[in-house]
């Protein structure tokens, strides 16, 4: 049988999956039809300790889950090149390879596409042809999962198998990275695009972000990740999420004219931010990046030693009491979920995940944390901000890859 993540049957020139088939007749004119055509999946990522430490030379952990975008992309007869997305039906993008621009309002999803459609242009990795790229997803939006960094790998992945092309992951992910940089506009670090292309079933990726070195941590089997979201919209492009950037280069270029040698503000110690004299704002930042560094530090170190979850779920919290106080990305509603599963006995550690202000809040449960207890912490949400929240229940997964249209079967893990 043939599975499809679409949730429409074919329409119009859309060139969608033919629905279920269990006729084999019917699977191998499908395959004829569809001999052209590219499928690719890419998950989404949690950030499970490493709070804006990715830009700063830091290193981070994340989770890649069983969850994400799906890319199918069918060549086309004409000059133009079109997007199209189950998400958003009535706002894709068409035209030529070099009249590409920069899109705004509805159909500003389209620059991550365009953005990475542009930097494999620029490195002679397109297809000769045009093509069309669909796209679905069962990746939640707006929790802080980066679902922009799906769109990207989900997208490059496509395109290079339309023009028979292939790049290792860690180029891969960084020509993602680049596109979201230079034309999405978002100054952000590798930790999104590397943990979607080198996620692993059942592992963290650990990521060292000053030297690009990806490799993968096994995370305790009788452990369980739960994300708690907000509700809050949020546009990291137009959100403060920029001048946490800023801030921090501007802690870094103070801190070099007292300490030449350094080169990234993870390398700063305590002590030697204390001695700095920096402007409040600045020290609070610069604290917070130099204490997570050394949280992600003792985490790995413990996961490697075989410490207690217990004894590693205590720099989750610790994480966010950081990023609240002193990175103040954090908001009352972040807090406040927080501060409730941190208390509760299943919980090993629950911190904000992501950009911050706003999205969601992650929690590393061990495995009697039930639907009941996300339910009974949506509930004490409500009574405190009169509003319902969705929480959603993921697992490890593997990174980014391209998939066989005739054997791509729906997640075990969803």
């Amino acid at each position: 049988m043939i599975y499809t993540p679409f949730k429409k049957k074919p329409v119009g020139d859309h060139g969608f999956f033919l629905d279920h088939m269990k006729k084999e007749d019917h699977k191998k004119a499908f395959a004829e039809y569809a001999k052209d055509w590219c499928f690719s999946f890419a998950p989404g990522r949690i950030e499970f300790l490493g709070n804006h430490l990715d830009y700063n030379g830091g290193e981070v952990l994340g989770m890649a889950v069983n969850a994400g975008i799906y890319c199918l992309g069918v060549p086309q007869p004409h000059n133009q090149i079109s997007f199209f997305s189950e998400s958003f039906e009535d706002s894709g993008w068409s035209g030529e390879i070099d009249k590409i621009e920069r899109q705004s309002g509805k159909f500003s999803w389209n620059n991550y596409t365009l953005g990475v459609l542009k930097e494999l242009h620029s490195q002679n990795l397109t297809p000769k042809k045009a093509f069309r790229l669909i796209f679905t997803s069962d990746l939640p939006t707006s929790v802080g999962l980066s679902s922009s960094a799906a769109l990207e790998l989900a997208s490059a992945l496509t395109i290079l198998q339309l023009a028979g092309k292939s790049l290792p992951k860690k180029e891969l992910a960084n020509l993602c990275r680049l596109a979201e940089n230079e034309f999405v506009g978002l100054p952000c670090g590798i930790l999104d695009q590397g943990t979607s292309a080198f996620g692993k079933k059942d592992h963290l990726v650990h990521i060292d972000c000053d030297d690009e070195v990806f490799g993968n941590i096994r995370i305790p089997a009788e452990s369980e990740v739960w994300i708690f979201n907000t509700g809050i919209k949020h546009d990291l492009v137009d959100s403060l999420y920029s001048t946490r950037h800023q801030e921090c280069m501007d802690a870094l270029k103070e801190g070099r004219k007292r300490f030449p040698d350094k080169d990234k503000l993870t390398s700063f110690s305590l002590d030697e931010i204390n001695e700095l004299n920096l402007p409040e704002n600045l020290r609070k930042r610069a604290t917070h990046v130099s204490q997570e560094q050394l949280r992600v530090q003792s985490f790995r170190t413990g996961l490697v030693s075989d410490a207690s979850p217990e004894e590693l779920g205590k720099l989750l919290a610790e994480s966010h009491a950081s990023s609240s106080q002193n990175f103040e990305n954090s908001c009352r509603e972040l807090d406040f979920l927080a501060e409730h599963l941190n208390q509760h006995d299943a919980v090993l550690g629950a911190r904000l995940t992501g950009g911050g202000f706003g999205g969601a809040v992650m929690a590393w449960t061990q495995s009697n944390f039930s639907k009941k207890d996300a339910k009974e912490i949506v509930s004490l949400y409500h009574q405190e901000f009169g509003q319902e929240i969705d929480y959603h229940n993921f697992l490890p997964s593997d990174g980014a890859r391209k998939e066989d249209i005739l054997k791509v079967e729906p997640d075990s893990n969803q």
